[in-house]
């Protein structure tokens, strides 16, 4: 029986965790996610895919781990997920007091600063997860992403058709960005700080003569700041946050070259 078929049936019926076999096929799936031989969400020709059957297989691993203490004095942690070890095998650079769960992929060359990635998360080569800066449950980096100091990339478990927040390769997020709710952050886009991306977020396009209006992605290569526009309510009019796409990272050069030239050329703060 494959891994997918034994964790669908466990997922509608969970008195089947009661047999060997099929808690076997849910550490199964969360060894190959920690190991990054299957994902959450993948690539595909029409875009991105998730894989509702691995999110199945976390939240069923949730409810066969049991608690447990752990002592590093002066503290102490009481949880029931494990965490990720062997950084120096794996190629990772893990700064204290960065932590990784178990079940999370980082790939070679990653670097972790003071950090935290939730379980399901997927960081590619050669990304970067600045200091105080969180991964939630499923987020999906790509490579060669820095995600700057108190950036925050929401999780997703539930629902499960739900897609994870995706933050593809090249990308640079600024200091204190949010995105959440499954946004799409699409190839070498930079984000300056403080922006804040939901699935109802306005992200306008004002480079061009007439604004061009997008939600849940940013299109690759913007550089994007925060901005506002004004609503109205029944109680009179306010301001409401948006996003701002000012331009596009230069073609004409290479990727650290343009990312530097695009925080340069726009005033980006970073």
């Amino acid at each position: 029986m494959s891994l997918q078929k034994q964790i669908q049936e466990a997922w509608q019926n969970r008195e089947l965790l009661k047999e060997p076999g099929y808690t076997d096929a849910v550490r199964s799936v969360i060894e190959q996610v920690d190991k990054g031989h299957l994902r959450v969400a993948s690539p595909g020709e029409k875009g991105w895919v998730v894989n509702e059957w691995v999110k199945q297989a976390i939240l069923l691993y949730f409810g066969i781990q049991q608690m447990q203490t752990w002592d590093t004095p002066p503290f102490e942690f009481y949880d029931k997920m494990l965490l990720k070890s062997d950084y120096k095998e794996l190629g990772v650079r893990a700064v204290p007091p960065a932590t990784a769960r178990y079940g999370a992929y980082i790939a070679r060359n990653v670097v972790l600063m003071p950090s935290y990635v939730n379980i399901g998360a997927y960081v590619d080569e050669g990304s970067m997860v600045d200091t105080w800066a969180t991964v939630g449950s499923c987020a999906q980096i790509g490579k060669h992403v820095h995600l700057s100091g108190g950036v925050g990339i929401g999780g997703v478990l539930e629902p499960l058709q739900a897609s994870p927040v995706i933050i593809e390769d090249g990308c640079f997020i600024g200091s204190r960005c949010i995105v959440v709710e499954g946004v799409i952050i699409e190839k070498e886009a930079v984000l300056g700080a403080n922006v804040v991306l939901t699935q109802s977020t306005k992200i306008i396009d004002v480079s061009g003569a007439e604004p061009i209006e997008y939600k849940g992605r940013v299109p690759a290569r913007s550089v994007v700041i925060p901005g506002s526009y004004t609503k109205k309510f029944p109680a009179g009019d306010y301001q409401v946050s948006c996003a701002l796409i000012i331009g596009q990272r230069k073609a004409s050069t290479d990727l650290k070259t343009s990312l530097n030239d695009a925080l340069r050329d726009f005033n980006v703060s970073a």
